[in-house]
């Protein structure tokens, strides 16, 4: 199965491909991973949940990065298995400048899928491998606006270490350190006094052997209070049936 595609980034072509290949960002915005582990350089076992209609199920496998020519292009390789069958594919991703210092990117995947999955009709996989990709583009566009946000709103407060609470990435979130622009502090270090140690080369601010998982998403209070209400008044009503259910019993009904 061959798809191809593009799509636009509000961002300049080095944030995007920085985004691309950064770990953090991965885990956070590909549909359905679930967990990212590197195993060498440019190299992660991935947990993914994926699937087409109603076969769904866990993918375990792995993703590795080749022909890097930053920020230009690289090619991804990825390989898969899982209840619903098995994935094998290679895509080649290259990036342009676009207007207003936006980026154009181009894709081309090659993929090889068996199993119950790949029984599925070529024209079904093939829009959902789109509509796929075009969720992962939105979801890495979105994050790369976020973080510019955050830049603006926080340029004065992270001097203070008001947000350095835990470590802060950019990109998103790190746990046990504060990585930016490619560089690594453990906790402690900048109390210290210590300098910041140079990230490994294709972790993008983490050391080989990291451990990336999907943050949990984050539950609005208002919707979680009616949520709760909902359930207890369902429950209440199934109570109160049951006691009708009872007593009509009992009374000889």
């Amino acid at each position: 199965m061959k798809v191809s595609g593009e799509a636009t980034l509000n961002a300049p072509v080095p944030e995007v491909y920085a985004a691309l290949i950064d770990p953090a960002m991965l885990v956070r915005t590909i549909p359905g991973c679930q967990r990212l582990e590197q195993v060498g350089t440019d190299s992660y076992r991935a947990t993914v949940t994926a699937g087409v209609a109603s076969i769904k199920g866990i993918f375990s496998g792995e993703v590795h990065l080749t022909d890097q020519n930053a920020p230009n292009s690289f090619t991804l390789h990825a390989s898969g298995a899982g209840a619903p069958g098995t994935v094998n594919a290679v895509a080649r991703v290259a990036l342009a400048d676009a207007e207003a210092g936006a980026t154009l990117l181009r894709y081309e995947a090659d993929a090889t899928i068996g199993g119950v999955i790949g029984g599925v009709g070529q024209r079904m996989l093939t829009g959902v491998a789109r509509k796929t990709a075009a969720e992962f583009f939105a979801a890495v566009d979105r994050e790369l606006a976020g973080a510019v946000a955050l830049a603006g709103a926080g340029a004065g407060t992270l001097a203070t270490g008001t947000l350095a609470t835990g470590g802060v990435a950019t990109g998103g979130v790190a746990t046990g350190g504060v990585a930016a622009g490619g560089v690594a502090v453990t906790p402690g270090a900048a109390e210290a006094g210590a300098q910041p140690a140079a990230a490994s080369a294709g972790t993008s601010g983490a050391a080989a052997g990291g451990v990336w998982a999907r943050p949990a998403p984050i539950i609005d209070p208002a919707r979680q209070r009616m949520r709760d209400l909902l359930v207890g008044a369902a429950f209440g009503a199934v109570v109160a049936l049951l006691g009708v259910i009872v007593g009509a019993i009992v009374a000889g009904w």
